[in-house]
């Protein structure tokens, strides 16, 4: 039987596993475009390979504060806000799942942090990161880009930093979450299945505000 170490070991670069490719590549250049054209009244990017994990537990139960230590942040218990710590977000999602989000290529630590924090008791964690892309909207007419299409109530006071919701936008299923700075403007997290068509409707949206 062939030493498959040895093989491994000696397999040429060519065969090698090829490079990740975001789901919105081949619109980076129209996004930046976009941004250059609008004078920065909205900027437009994406923010591709997210770590991102579904975590489901009780919010009552003593693993909630078990793994909020872990992650050294507090699960937020109010719905639709946003609980942010260093290079972590955690949105709520309902009374008993959160969606964390952390840097590219962290999906596994995280997940063992959690699992190892939540010992016996009962936790659901499902690596959902491939699921979705994000988008960043952000320039002072962000608000207005996405009211366009979007049936929240987007005014600061209904919807102001460290708020997020599962909506739709231009009739796409997303997660809308109002970063901490007003200037910072949105996430938006589209379903990699749907990024192209919601790209192009933020492109179309957004011509009214090019010079």
């Amino acid at each position: 039987m062939a030493d498959t170490t040895t093989l491994s070991a000696t397999r040429p670069s060519s065969l090698s596993s090829p490079s990740p490719v975001s789901p919105l590549s081949d619109a980076a250049g129209r996004l930046a475009a976009a941004t250059r054209t609008s004078r920065g009244a909205v900027r437009l990017a994406e923010l591709p390979f997210l770590a991102q994990l579904n975590v489901r537990l009780d919010a009552k139960g003593a693993a909630a504060d078990a793994v909020g230590l872990a992650l050294d942040l507090q699960l937020p218990l109010a719905p639709n806000t946003v609980v942010r710590a260093g290079e972590l977000v955690v949105l709520w999602l309902g009374p008993d799942e959160w969606l964390l989000v952390g840097p590219p290529g962290s999906e596994r630590e995280l997940e063992s942090r959690i699992r190892d924090a939540a010992g016996g008791e009962p936790v659901s964690v499902t690596d959902v990161s491939a699921q979705r892309t994000t988008l960043l909207v952000s320039g002072p007419r962000a608000r207005d880009l996405l009211a366009h299409g979007c049936p929240l109530d987007l005014h600061p006071r209904a919807f102001g930093a460290g708020r997020c919701a599962q909506t739709t936008l231009g009739r796409t299923q997303v997660v809308v979450v109002a970063r901490d700075e007003p200037r910072a403007g949105f996430w938006v997290l589209v379903r990699s299945s749907f990024a192209g068509y919601l790209t192009g409707w933020l492109l179309d949206a957004a011509t009214e505000y090019m010079a």
